[in-house]
C-alpha cells in the first residue's frame, strides 16, 4: 500500500504544479507591459547591462521551452516568449538571463549542479534496476549502491531549488531596478515565476518520495 502511495502522490503533486504554471502563464500572457518590451528585448537589455555582450539570444519553437545553454553561451527563448510583450514573457526571459548571470559570476550552486549532472543521470536511470536486481538476487551491495546513486538525484533537485529561486530573484530585482516592469506588471511577473518555481519544489518532493520508496523496499527485504 505504501509503495503505491509513494508513487501516486508525487505524480499528483507534479501534475498540479505543471497545471498551475501553465494556467498562470496563460493568464498573464494576455497582460502586456506598458513599454511594449518583448522577451527578446528584455533579455538583450539585461545581458548588456551585466556586460554579457557575448551571450547570444536565439528563437526556438514551442511554449515554455526557454532555457540558457552554457555550452553554447546562448539564451534560447520560445515562441511564447521571444516576440511577446506580455509580462509573463518578460519575466521568463529575465529568469533565463538570470542563469547566464549566475554562470558569469560563478554562482556556487550552479557550479555544483553542473558537476553532479553526470552522476544524476546515472542515478535516475540505474537506481531502480539495481535495487530490483539486488532484491531478486539477494545482493545487498547492489541494493545499497542503487540507493546511494539515487541520493545524487535528490541532491541535484535540492541544489536546483537554490539555482532557480536565485535566478527568479535576480530577474525580479533587475526588472524593478531598470523600470522594465512596474506596479501590477511586476506583481504579475512574480506570480508567473513563483508558479514556475513550485514545479521545482514538486520535483524535489517527487525525488524524496522515490528515495523513501527505495529505502522501504530495502527494509522489507531485511525484515524477511
Amino acid at each position: 500500500m505504501y509503495y503505491y502511495l509513494l508513487a501516486i502522490i508525487p505524480l499528483i503533486v507534479a501534475m498540479i504544479a505543471s497545471a498551475n504554471v501553465k494556467a498562470t502563464y496563460s493568464r498573464y500572457q494576455k497582460m502586456f507591459n506598458s513599454r511594449g518590451l518583448t522577451g527578446a528585448g528584455a533579455a538583450r537589455q539585461i545581458l548588456d547591462s551585466n556586460g554579457l555582450y557575448n551571450v547570444g539570444i536565439e528563437h526556438i519553437s514551442g511554449n515554455l521551452t526557454d532555457h540558457y545553454d552554457p555550452r553554447a553561451n546562448v539564451v534560447r527563448l520560445s515562441d511564447s516568449t521571444y516576440n511577446s510583450s506580455s509580462v509573463a514573457a518578460v519575466g521568463v526571459a529575465a529568469h533565463e538571463v538570470g542563469h547566464a548571470v549566475q554562470h558569469a559570476v560563478g554562482y556556487t550552486p550552479i557550479k555544483i549542479r553542473t558537476k553532479v549532472i553526470p552522476l544524476t543521470n546515472i542515478g535516475s536511470s540505474l537506481s531502480y534496476p539495481l535495487v530490483l536486481i539486488g532484491l531478486i538476487s539477494g545482493a545487498t551491495a547492489l541494493i545499497n549502491f542503487g540507493i546511494i546513486l539515487f541520493f545524487a538525484v535528490v541532491f541535484f533537485q535540492f541544489v536546483t531549488l537554490f539555482v532557480e529561486f536565485d535566478a527568479s530573484s535576480r530577474a525580479m530585482k533587475t526588472l524593478e531596478s531598470y523600470n522594465m516592469l512596474e506596479g501590477s506588471e511586476l506583481k504579475a511577473s512574480r506570480k508567473v515565476l513563483t508558479a514556475a518555481a513550485l514545479t521545482y519544489v514538486a520535483a524535489l518532493f517527487t525525488a524524496v518520495m522515490h528515495l523513501v520508496r527505495l529505502l522501504l523496499m530495502a527494509r522489507s527485504r531485511d525484515d524477511r
